[in-house]
């Protein structure tokens, strides 16, 4: 195996820059959509079922995208051509899904406790939320592919200040729209210009950015790419013979104990993404829970500015991170710290001290998104199976948040309140932090 030459800094930004727009698209929907299906008339109790279906939908999709790429060898590239498939088709669905209360829906007409409205918006939910797992998975795959060893830290940081520079915009999006004059309000039912304008936009910074890493990005032809991994290309072919379960069944030990601190980290944001928009507005709007409100369209908007804030704690303590020298040090302390920031969300009554609670809940997002895949793909150096086994990885994204929103109603009626829920949160963040304490690391310790 030759040496494996470093990439440049620009080459690496290249690599994950259309992540930043696949990432705005992300940050409109982990944002907005329980603010959506409120205005079309969901109860508090119902909003955590709507959030089963993005985790279970990137469940389903990214073991098989995975596998799928780990086959696929093209003039185009391996994960390209899935990264541009599911940028188009998540450009198509942002167009619809805003504006299900506005297309003359019979709102009368109603099935399982849903109104057509919902109905309609849930499926075009399922086709986002598809699509954006479409697209998203080819960015961590690639930098799994074209980094070596000791650039993967850095790589993997890179990408997540795209990531989380994408979700600011993305947050940011309705209540700038709002400031310059578009309607933040709408009839019973409709959702709000200043939102459905945020999802034109988004959409339109979502193709700009994946097509300029497609036209940027040169993947390795499957010679080079064996070289660079130490394998045959013999390997590549008898991989394909193996299936996910076979291959599940021999994942390496780092797979499950850091899949193990996956599984309260992300349970905890669910309930964020699901719970913020009541929180804020009960706690900083004077308990206010009426979805056609003035108070509770504002106090949407401001999730955006919550958001926008944590993501802003995420990029800089994304520069931090590879600072320390023990991964696992690094894991822990971002945790606890993000464990503060959601218990504070339970006692605070000011708009602004609550960004600074999010603040704190975004060093914890830094990690989630940079460590786990730095550990992992270390640890699978050589495995001709990579896009598998980080397709296979990503269910330990989905199964918590898939558990954590089938159990979210009945949590919520244990705990008595949305702000409780976020209380909860972090209770779920000290639990991963102690479970860093499992996972072995295999390089860079």
């Amino acid at each position: 195996m030759g040496k494996k030459t470093n990439l440049s800094f620009w080459q690496m930004w290249n690599l994950s820059f259309g992540f930043f727009g696949v990432q705005i698209a992300y940050a409109l929907q982990s944002a907005n959509i329980s603010r959506i299906f409120a205005t079309l008339g969901a109860d508090p109790h119902q909003l955590s079922f709507f959030w089963i279906l993005p985790p279970l939908m990137g469940m389903l999709v990214q073991p098989l995208i995975g596998k799928w790429s780990d086959r696929t060898w093209t003039r185009m590239g391996r994960r390209k051509p899935y990264l541009l498939v599911g940028a188009i088709v998540a450009v198509l669905v942002m167009i619809f899904l805003p504006n299900a209360g506005s297309l003359n829906l019979s709102t009368a007409y109603v099935f399982l406790g849903l109104n057509s409205a919902m109905w309609f918006g849930l499926f075009s939910l399922i086709f986002l939320d598809t699509s954006i797992n479409v697209a998203m998975q080819p960015f961590k795959m690639m930098v799994g592919d074209m980094v070596n060893e000791e650039q993967k830290a850095r790589a993997y940081s890179i990408q997540s200040f795209l990531c989380n520079a994408g979700s600011l915009v993305g947050y940011l999006l309705p209540i700038f729209f709002t400031w310059i004059g578009i309607a933040n309000e709408a009839p019973e039912g409709v959702v709000p210009d200043s939102v459905i304008t945020s999802f034109y936009v988004g959409a339109a910074i979502l193709i700009i950015c994946v097509l300029y890493t497609f036209m940027k990005v040169k993947e390795m032809p499957p010679a080079e790419y064996a070289e660079f991994h130490g394998i045959t290309p013999e390997a590549g072919d008898e991989s394909r013979k193996e299936g996910l379960l076979a291959l599940l069944v021999k994942a390496p030990r780092t797979f499950w104990t850091v899949g193990l601190v996956q599984f309260f980290c992300w349970a905890a944001f669910l309930y964020m993404w699901t719970y913020s928009n009541g929180t804020l507005a009960f706690n900083c709007w004077g308990g206010v829970t009426g979805t056609a409100s003035k108070a509770y369209q504002d106090a949407g908007n401001w999730v955006g500015v919550a958001f926008a804030v944590q993501a802003a704690g995420s990029i800089l303590w994304a520069t931090i991170l590879p600072k320390f020298r023990n991964l696992k040090t690094a894991y822990v302390v971002s945790l606890l710290i993000g464990a503060v920031g959601f218990a504070a969300l339970m006692f605070i009554t000011d708009k602004y001290l609550a960004c600074a609670a999010y603040f704190l809940i975004g060093t914890a997002w830094a990690a989630m998104l940079a460590l786990p895949f730095t550990l992992l793909t270390n640890a699978l150096e050589g495995n001709p199976h990579m896009g598998s086994y980080l397709g296979l990885f990503n269910c330990t994204i989905c199964l918590p948040q898939i558990i954590a929103a089938a159990t979210g109603g009945l949590v919520l009626k244990l705990a008595g309140s949305q702000p409780a829920m976020l209380l909860a949160a972090g209770i779920f963040l000290v639990i991963g932090a102690f479970c860093v304490k499992f996972i072995e690391i295999k390089h860079n310790d």
